[in-house]
């Protein structure tokens, strides 16, 4: 017989955010985790750790990849908000390399459309960019949901308004206008 219900750990309402704990008052009246740091006043601000190449490659088409710039976008946005240090920056790397590839098929989408003709038939059949952009999609709104979730139950001071996603979709709207 199957399982029944959300997987281990994924039920359940999802927590509320600490920056809403905060200003409602801890209505629950638990103690609410906030990530502090002993010595905090003596932190001075730290660089970005720097993009691996590998973000920034020359791709086939003689273009550099954009997952650095991404990546750096990311980076700044998580660390005017105090949460730079508690993200991975291999999440951050997958992240903005997922992004990247995600425009870059979109662009492929753009420049050679939605079919292509296949190899033995000749046939007419879906542009494997298609596929490989609504992967890169997913995956890049799993990583951004994963980012963004670490930010909202750790960040007290406000995280709403322009995000990094919105960066990259409008990445994606003019790399669809050619330009």
């Amino acid at each position: 017989m199957g399982r029944r219900g959300p997987a281990a750990g994924q039920g359940g309402r999802p927590p509320k955010p600490l920056a809403e704990k905060v200003l409602e008052g801890n209505l629950g009246k638990r103690k609410l985790t906030v990530v502090e740091f002993p010595g905090a006043s003596d932190f001075h601000g730290v660089n970005m750790p720097p993009p691996r190449e590998m973000l920034s490659a020359v791709q086939k088409d003689g273009k550099p990849l954009i997952a650095s710039e991404i990546y750096e976008r990311t980076w700044s946005w998580l660390n005017e908000r105090g949460c730079a240090s508690i993200v991975s920056p291999q999440v951050l790397e997958r992240y903005a390399m997922s992004a990247a590839r995600w425009i870059q098929c979109e662009a492929a989408i753009t420049e050679y459309g939605f079919l292509a003709k296949h190899p033995t038939t000749g046939n007419a059949i879906q542009s494997p960019y298609v596929a490989m952009s609504q992967n890169y999609m997913a995956q890049t709104n799993r990583l951004w949901y994963e980012i963004f979730q670490i930010v909202k139950e750790n960040c007290a001071a406000d995280y709403t308004g322009a995000n990094p996603q919105d960066d990259v979709m409008e990445r994606l709207l003019t790399a669809r206008r050619g330009k």
